[in-house]
């Protein structure tokens, strides 16, 4: 008897759409991947040969698509690059994000400057800074925590659940 798609959608989708929904924290992200994932099942079921290993082979095609998932993200979108150290050509839909960026220590202006503002990757960025990735990753961490820090104590931003900042600029010297 041939295993159809549908069948595998009825047996496994609520299971399928939790087991993302753990992983990825968003309901959006796992709509699409979950989409992602039965299409892949819809286009490959033939290849599948023993129908007792479906659950199996579908996991399997569930942890490439949430992998894929992160890895897409991870990918950074090149904006077009500006001198951040010049205050009278800065943008003002950042509020006070040049002034905040300019005054973070040189290792974390560094490497904000060549992943964010110059569109490199990290890995690019580590080869030019000559450091490690881990080491990257880690300046990008502690350079993000300091300028949510720096917008939530100067222009009064949140955070909200998904850990992006909310909120209309209340800063006396933006306004």
């Amino acid at each position: 008897m041939k295993i159809e798609t549908a069948d595998i959608w009825r047996m496994h989708h609520s299971e399928i759409y939790f087991f993302v929904l753990k992983k990825v924290k968003d309901e959006e992200a796992t709509r699409e991947i979950i989409q992602n994932v039965f299409l892949k099942i819809h286009q490959n079921i033939a290849s599948l040969k023993d129908r007792t290993k479906v659950r199996a082979w579908v996991f399997t095609i569930v942890r490439n698509e949430i992998a894929n998932h992160y890895n897409l993200a991870a990918k950074t979108i090149p904006i077009p690059s500006y001198d951040i150290s010049s205050h009278q050509d800065s943008n003002q839909d950042f509020c006070c994000f040049d002034r905040f960026v300019t005054n973070l220590p040189k290792q974390y202006k560094e490497v904000v400057q060549l992943v964010y503002l110059k569109g490199q990757t990290q890995n690019q960025a580590a080869q030019v800074l000559n450091i490690s990735l881990a080491n990257v990753k880690a300046r990008i961490r502690r350079a993000k925590s300091l300028l949510v820090h720096n917008f939530n104590a100067c222009c009064k931003f949140k955070l909200n659940n998904e850990g992006k900042l909310i909120g209309d600029s209340n800063c006396s010297i933006c306004n």
